[in-house]
């Protein structure tokens, strides 16, 4: 798990609890956090499909204007509006997306993760 803040178009931030999941393709942020921040998932970048334990669910991408995660500050990052279901213990998901861009590093034995930049 690893922490990360979004700030929105509105200029809005919140910090959220993301697990690193390297079986995970995108970066997924809760509905209510993009919302929040004033991401606008009624009318979306676009929409995506996720294949999960449960089905398939369509999800909405939306664009934070700032999004910082294991000391990287990213702007303008797409990322996925959907929130876990109760009772999980993290808010979202840091994807591959994200990790692959950060040429991540994750020493699994340690329990680090490694950025390039």
């Amino acid at each position: 798990m690893t922490r990360a803040a979004a700030t929105g178009p509105n200029g809005g931030a919140v910090v959220m609890r993301l697990l690193v999941d390297t079986g995970a393709s995108y970066t997924i942020v809760p509905v209510e956090a993009v919302e929040r921040i004033g991401c606008d998932t009624h009318h979306p970048l676009d929409t995506i499909r996720i294949v999960a334990a449960n089905g398939i669910m369509i999800s909405p991408v939306v664009k934070l204007a700032r999004f910082r995660s294991l000391g990287v500050e990213l702007a303008n990052l797409p990322v996925v509006a959907h929130t876990l279901p109760s009772g999980t213990y993290v808010d979202g998901l840091l994807g591959m997306d994200v990790l692959s861009r950060l040429g991540a590093v994750l020493d699994v034995a340690r329990a680090v993760v490694r950025v390039r930049r």
